[in-house]
């Protein structure tokens, strides 16, 4: 008897009309893909994107030359040259991340304990070149330069929900 039931599921294609039917049933629903170029997701305030860095209000860069973020960083992605000025203070002569080998992990971020390193919501950009991918200190200075009112947004959104 089981066998004639299986012999008409299979001749009557049942597997076939279920699939049918529920393609059917989606074909009319809503759609709920999002057309990327055109359309854009929300994102979080503590997306982790492409690396910045930071300047003070009056123009002088934010990294002291700590090499906190070096020393966390679990790819060692980061590398760092400090000297130091006639005033005394350090500042950083080379800062450069491989962003080929970063795993935006926010360590860096993190640690840095006068703000400097940044993640930004930056998630298009592109290298065709493996070198394109390595971010040096005026390059770092002018994503930080271009995105600075987002990423004070971002840092105040944050400092309110600690």
């Amino acid at each position: 008897m089981e066998k004639i039931k299986e012999f008409f599921r299979t001749f009557l294609l049942v597997e076939l009309l279920k699939g049918m039917a529920l393609t059917g049933r989606y074909m009319f629903a809503r759609k709920i893909t999002v057309q990327f170029p055109d359309e854009k997701t929300p994102q979080s305030y503590r997306f982790r994107g492409l690396h910045a860095q930071r300047r003070y209000p009056n123009g002088e860069e934010r990294c002291i030359g700590c090499k906190l973020c070096e020393a966390v960083c679990p790819a060692l992605a980061i590398n760092i040259e400090v000297a130091e000025r006639e005033d005394g203070t350090r500042r950083t002569t080379r800062y450069d991340i491989d962003l080929t080998k970063c795993i935006f992990c926010g360590f860096c971020e993190e640690s840095c304990p006068v703000d400097a390193i940044v993640e930004t919501r930056i998630f298009e950009y592109h290298g065709e070149n493996r070198g394109d991918l390595y971010y040096t200190k005026p390059m770092l200075l002018a994503v930080g330069e271009k995105h600075e009112a987002q990423i004070a947004k971002d840092r105040a959104s944050d400092a309110k929900y600690r």
